[in-house]
């Protein structure tokens, strides 16, 4: 039995899929009552409703599984306390191998978010449970947030200059790699990054999507102001919106790049392309118009 973390969220969806598609027995930890039949009928045989910041529903969650794939939830200011907790728990409880989903570049203060993400992986480092930190860079799957404006108004935003250039992932990779390391020995003791594309300018990205859709798709940087106040609508946090702005200002002055040759040797093939993520999106949301 596996126990997966944060199984709601779309990562930890994508890891269900990839783990269940192997056969894997699988307990979602959820936060809420109405996610469960959300990850049941993608392949979680168990479903626990629980707090991580609750000790009591971390040992309940954890007995009896071998292997734990921890997700924290996104941009947690209690971040480090989940992680705490569920290390103390998976110690106590004798699991064999924890997995931890940690973040391209943990290292980085300036943003937050992922500053916590270290102290985690120290937590983890020191607690005698075999480990496994997957890092993966930002999610090619992300673009999908500004889908509509891209198809109506030929139109990518970004809260940054146009020419800033990231390194991407897609989110399929990253949970075939995970499934990979959760079922296969051999990736105790290591720390993975993952990472599918070289640095890319936004214009860049804006070039491969013309191609894809057939028709100009222009990158445009929209200002803080403007970005924040949608932000807020959606229902984010001050500690959100702080450490995204942060997060935003790193990449303009230094961009985010990474490696793509650690995922391609763990999946045993190319990691997959950007122009290829935008085909399979394309292809997948024809299919859904279809049906």
């Amino acid at each position: 039995m596996i126990l997966l973390t944060g199984a709601a969220g779309k990562t930890g969806r994508a890891v269900i899929r990839s783990l269940a598609g192997k056969g894997e027995a699988l307990r979602a930890l959820v936060h809420r009552r109405k996610q469960i039949q959300t990850v049941e009928a993608i392949g979680a045989q168990e479903v626990f409703v629980g707090d991580m910041r609750t000790r009591e529903d971390i040992d309940q969650a954890t007995q009896g599984v071998r292997a734990v794939y921890h997700i924290p939830p996104n941009i947690s200011p209690d971040e480090e306390l989940y992680g705490q907790n569920l290390i103390a728990s998976a110690r106590s409880a004798g699991v064999e191998h924890f997995v931890f989903h940690s973040v391209l570049h943990p290292q980085t203060e300036a943003m937050p978010h992922h500053w916590k993400k270290l102290q985690v992986e120290e937590k983890l480092l020191e607690s005698g449970l075999p480990f496994t930190i997957i890092q993966p860079a930002a999610y090619m799957q992300n673009i999908l947030t500004h889908w509509q404006k891209i198809i109506e108004d030929g139109i990518y935003p970004v809260p940054y200059p146009t020419e800033t250039r990231l390194s991407m992932v897609d989110l399929h990779d990253v949970a075939q790699a995970v499934a990979i390391v959760l079922t296969e020995s051999g990736h105790e003791d290591a720390t993975y990054e993952l990472v599918g594309t070289e640095a890319m300018s936004q214009n860049e990205v804006a070039v491969i999507l013309s191609q894809g859709l057939g028709r100009p798709i222009r990158a445009e940087s929209v200002t803080i102001d403007v970005w924040e106040r949608g932000a807020r609508a959606s229902g984010l946090g001050d500690y959100q919106v702080e450490a995204l702005l942060k997060m935003f200002g790193y990449y303009e002055r230094y961009g985010f790049s990474g490696n793509s040759l650690l995922l391609s040797c763990l999946l045993k093939r190319q990691a997959t392309s950007y122009p290829a993520f935008v085909e399979r999106t394309l292809r997948e949301r024809k299919n859904e118009a279809a049906t």
